[in-house]
């Protein structure tokens, strides 16, 4: 089946996980199809996401129990890029709220976790992701730890992700709080900073980009960041009328799915 025109002319494809290929554990509406019609048609993919909770290897999994054909090196997680920030970072104490995956990623980045010691309080770095097991005590050292000079990354600022029980917490939720407690600000690494989509394109090379997503505050204002062009999808999070209503910048497409955008518009 052919690609839709707007597809046609783009090189490669940046897709959003949460939200466009997938809500939950289900795949949207032929999301597979879609993907494998980008892939025969010689089209880069990388997919990308603020989610924090998994490791790029657990998305490859995910996507291949979905019947969706990935590799490691097409997958951008916002663990890896907070990685890549804390690689260049001078070696700290590093307190983190996050999942397993974010812990390996600091560790991997070379710094040293202070969770759990006496030092938590005094950390000088605290890493900010959500996860399943947050506890409302785990921002406690981090509070602290900020209000003695901590700087503070986050994997984003994503207030909610879907879930196919409807709209859970994310990372900026818990974000908001530790903002709020500390009157800080914090470094976000994730959508829509432009550094995510950066590292993308890296792996993709030169060419035409097209970014698919969910989000408006994330993906298209991401994509926007980083010079590149977005259509936005409405298996997520944003509304058709609020998709309509964006400028500055604006989305080049609006579909009800990925399905509809690459084969259907």
């Amino acid at each position: 089946m052919p690609l839709s025109p707007l597809l046609s002319s783009y090189d490669h494809v940046v897709l959003d996980l949460d939200g466009c290929v997938w809500v939950g554990d289900r795949a949207t509406r032929r999301a597979p199809e879609a993907i494998a019609a980008l892939r025969a048609a010689h089209k880069s993919l990388a997919f990308v996401t603020n989610d924090a909770r998994r490791s790029p290897e657990d998305y490859v999994r995910k996507l291949w129990a979905l019947g969706i054909q990935a590799s490691l090196e097409e997958v951008v997680t916002v663990g890896a890029a907070i990685q890549h920030a804390l690689a260049e970072h001078p070696r700290s104490d590093v307190y983190v709220i996050g999942a397993p995956a974010i812990f390996r990623h600091v560790s991997e980045a070379g710094q040293r976790i202070v969770n759990g010691t006496e030092r938590a309080a005094s950390a000088e770095l605290v890493v900010v992701a959500d996860h399943d097991e947050l506890r409302f005590s785990d921002l406690q050292a981090a509070i602290q730890a900020v209000l003695a000079g901590a700087e503070m990354i986050a994997a984003g600022r994503d207030r909610t992700y879907p879930t196919e029980a409807g709209p859970s917490a994310g990372t900026g939720a818990v974000v908001a709080a530790l903002e709020y407690a500390t009157d800080r600000s914090a470094t976000i690494v994730g959508k829509p900073d432009p550094q995510i989509f950066f590292t993308a394109l890296d792996r993709l090379g030169p060419g035409r980009v097209l970014v698919v997503g969910d989000r408006l505050d994330a993906d298209l204002a991401g994509a926007g960041a980083a010079g590149l062009e977005a259509a936005i999808v409405l298996t997520g999070v944003s509304s058709a009328a609020a998709a309509e209503a964006a400028s500055d910048p604006a989305p080049v497409a609006i579909a009800p799915d990925l399905h509809a955008l690459v084969l259907e518009s």
